[in-house]
């Protein structure tokens, strides 16, 4: 009986060609949707997982708050004081290691040197804390002696192709040599860290990097990444609740005039498994992603598979009375109804695994083009894992028990007298559900229009906004301490012919975080020094960063050295955000003031009209301009002209090399830095466009085969309206209004999910467009189109027929 079950279908699968090729593709395409988001959402999920230890490893991290409780920074990263002292104090944890990312330059020799942005000081405990595969060296002492480095298997054979890279020796920044100990595994994709080199963490005790006395009272220096190893099923709520008397007991140096530090700043435990999509904090390590994503995108993968499966549902019960007399003469024959559902469930069951099998051959085609647009490599091999074969044919039984319960129950409950009668008529509530259907198909579509377009409208309104300053036509680079006692001889020659316009030099560019903080800043109001109601961002900038990005000056003067010497140490300048914060509304009365800030004291000279300097995701901080000493940069910014991009390139590199000949230049345009603020939502409208796309294309295969149908089904009505006089464009236009009634309908529900969704999605950013009604409309015109140009190919076709064709049989 299951042999003629399946012959049956395989027959009308090759009757009725068209609707096999809707039903087929339509399910197809939803699955391999399905299969690629989960793909990619089972990567997201498996971030450090593969750690042995990973559910027992913790991130310390640290905010900090204004006097009135509002956090206003919090860290990935601490002090690194904390390490030590809270492996002393707290006996239970079994293993700390502090880590710190720098940027440095590594050579071989003169010839061979490469600036590296993966290199980390690592304490020892890193192998003790995570699953690191080492094959050369001993990972117990590999990092135990100063001036020690172990290195990835890629980096050994960068800079030692063909030899051994152990006991050979590196060059770092022009400062020391390290001894290559070791050579690990390369962190895999899943990881939130991928350190290429691990440098021994005492190597930064040596007096000319850090020296072992800061290291032990630096409470300031944020910048070290420390991660915990605790006992299985550890309370960690009860840790956490110990660490403000651990603040106010150690911190007793950190400048807080008898406030206590636990009232200003906080420590936390971070789950190493929260850390990559759990985790928007500041300094992170590398960009994470985001568990909003993963739900969204769940939420689209169902929702396409929901289209294809109610297209299932809809064509198979729109032509139920195609197998009408086949219904009747089982019945008559003795086929009860429990035997007609499994003979349309076998057969739905049997097209959901034609269709799965299309969807893995669709899923390897396009796998690496989404790994590509995403930047992550992406893996579906079937390998020895039976799991991922079950999941597949348990999500083919899934989806043809979903698809095809409805059409089963339906066709098996014919009466076998009316149907050889042929007095069968499709009930109401049959055409009912398919209209429902057609809705909330629709309803689907149209909600991914709708967030397709609010996505690009607020990337465009990114793109667009006044920033404060020019960004055009500049290059930024790593100011390195070697340029600081020739750096006016350098600077002088770049501009001397022409071809760069302006140097600047800073503590970080625009589109980079602002990050660095001495807490509250004091101004002078009567007599006394009034505190900032919140902690103030500073930025180190030498007399000449202002006019490189041309800001303008609200009032006062710009920072000048060479005719106010104290310039450098002593002056001040604020943004207007700052001043206001300050209760200051005209900025001309507050110049001349005594400012302190930190352990600095001098006075306000200048103040700088706003301008954004992160991302437009963060809200124009309150911000303190000061002048660094000339080794304290750590970024060069370049303005070339218009005209001159490429030989002004050429000339900072002929520059550069002349300065600088062991170093490698390597530079970014600060528009492209910009740009890549937004990346995660370009790529989110990008996708929103494929996947709202292939929602309508899906949605109008279905509305393609009902229209088909419902031509045919109405072919004698249509034909008699002809001969009584109608005309094509009136009986057009009767066959679309139902249509397009549905399609309305649609809309209707799908505006306030639409509206709610994307309001959400707009709070990520401090400045936002509009959820115009334009918007709406556009997303309900497409639909109402793509409907209309779908059902009026049926419609014109039917309305063209000759009447004597469907009327001579009566």
């Amino acid at each position: 009986m299951l042999r003629n079950y399946f012959k049956i279908a395989w027959r009308n699968m090759r009757r009725h060609r068209g609707f096999t090729f809707i039903n087929l593709f339509g399910l197809a395409v939803g699955l391999t949707c399905c299969l690629l988001i989960a793909l990619y959402i089972r990567q997201e999920l498996s971030y450090d997982c593969y750690h042995q230890n990973a559910d027992r490893i913790y991130r310390v991290t640290r905010n900090f708050s204004d006097p009135d409780g509002n956090v206003n920074l919090h860290l990935a990263n601490v002090a690194p004081p904390f390490g030590p002292l809270l492996k002393n104090d707290f006996p239970d944890i079994q293993q700390i290691a502090r880590t710190l990312q720098t940027n440095t330059l590594l050579a071989v020799n003169q010839e061979r040197a490469f600036n590296e942005r993966e290199v980390f000081f690592a304490e020892p405990a890193f192998f003790k804390i995570f699953t690191v595969p080492v094959h050369q060296g001993n990972p117990e002492q590999a990092l135990s002696e100063p001036y020690s480095l172990m290195l990835t298997e890629k980096m050994a054979e960068k800079y030692f192709p063909g030899q051994n890279a152990v006991g050979k020796v590196l060059r770092l920044n022009n400062q020391f040599n390290v001894k290559v100990t070791g050579v690990y595994e390369s962190f895999p994709v899943n990881a939130h860290l991928h350190p290429d080199f691990l440098v021994s963490f005492n190597t930064l005790e040596d007096s000319t990097i850090y020296g072992k006395q800061n290291l032990l009272t630096n409470w300031g220096n944020n910048a070290f990444t420390t991660y915990l190893l605790l006992p299985e099923n550890y309370p960690t709520q009860n840790l956490e609740a110990q660490f403000p008397a651990f603040l106010d007991r150690h911190m007793t140096d950190d400048p807080g005039n008898g406030i206590k530090p636990s009232s200003w700043t906080k420590l936390f435990l971070q789950k190493l498994t929260d850390i990559h999509l759990r985790s928007h904090l500041d300094s992170e390590l590398e960009p994470n992603g985001n568990i909003t994503t993963v739900y969204l995108f769940s939420a689209v993968a169902l929702f396409i598979l929901l289209i294809a499966c109610i297209n299932f549902m809809n064509l198979s019960t729109a032509r139920s009375s195609l197998r009408a007399k086949e219904i009747g003469l089982r019945k008559v024959m003795g086929a009860t109804q429990p035997n007609l559902i499994r003979q349309f469930l076998s057969e739905s069951i049997l097209f959901a695994l034609l269709a799965v099998v299309l969807a893995v051959a669709l899923t390897w085609v396009f796998l690496p083009v989404l790994g590509n647009f995403i930047g992550k490599e992406l893996r579906f091999s079937f390998g020895n894992s039976w799991s991922l074969v079950l999941v597949l044919v348990g999500l083919a039984l899934l989806v043809g028990l979903l698809a095809g319960s409805y059409p089963a129950l339906f066709l098996a409950s014919f009466q076998p007298v009316k149907v050889l009668k042929g007095k069968l008529t499709i009930g109401r509530n049959s055409v009912s559900l398919r209209k429902s259907l057609v809705v909330l198909q629709f309803a689907i579509s149209v909600v991914l229009l709708v967030c397709t377009a609010v996505v690009y409208k607020q990337l465009y309104y990114l793109r667009h906004q006044t920033l404060g300053f020019n960004k055009e036509h500049i290059i930024t680079a790593n100011y390195t301490s070697e340029l600081a006692d020739k750096y006016q001889a350098f600077r002088n020659e770049l501009l001397a012919t022409g071809q760069v316009s302006a140097v600047g030099r800073s503590v970080g560019v625009p589109s980079d975080r602002l990050l660095n903080s001495m807490g509250t800043l004091r101004i002078q109001k009567n007599d006394s020094l009034a505190p900032s109601p919140v902690s103030f961002q500073y930025l180190a900038i030498d007399d000449y960063f202002v006019n490189t990005y041309q800001l303008k000056l609200k009032a006062g003067r710009n920072f000048n050295p060479k005719e106010y010497p104290t310039d450098d140490s002593m002056a001040f300048m604020l943004n207007e955000a700052g001043l206001k914060m300050l209760g200051f509304t005209n900025p001309r009365e507050a110049l001349g003031r005594n400012i302190e800030y930190g352990n600095r004291k001098g006075k306000l000279v200048g103040v700088l009209q706003d301008f954004h300097f992160e991302s437009l995701h963060e809200k124009i901080k309150p911000l303190v301009f000061i002048m660094a000493n000339g080794d304290g940069y750590n970024d060069l910014s370049f303005k070339l002209p218009g005209n001159q991009l490429q030989s002004g390139l050429a000339h900072i590199q002929k520059t550069w090399q002349k300065f600088l000949p062991h170093r490698p230049l390597e530079y970014t345009f600060l528009d492209e830095k910009f740009g890549r603020l937004y990346e995660s939502e370009q790529r989110l409208g990008t996708l929103f466009s494929v996947f709202s796309g292939i929602a309508i294309v899906i949605a109008c295969l279905g509305l393609y085969g009902l229209a088909s149908f419902a031509m045919e089904q109405r072919a004698k009505e249509i034909s008699i309206r002809k001969v009584l006089g109608a005309t094509v464009p009136g009986i057009v236009s009767l066959l679309s209004r139902d249509f397009v009634k549905l399609v309305l309908l649609a809309n209707l529900l799908a505006w306030p999910i639409a509206w709610y969704g994307m309001h959400q999605w707009l709070q990520d950013f401090a400045y936002r467009t509009s959820l115009s009604v334009w918007t709406f409309g556009l997303a309900t015109v497409l639909a109402l189109l793509i409907a209309l140009v779908t059902v009026a190919f049926h419609a014109l076709k039917a309305a063209a027929n000759n009447p004597v064709n469907a009327l001579r049989n009566e």
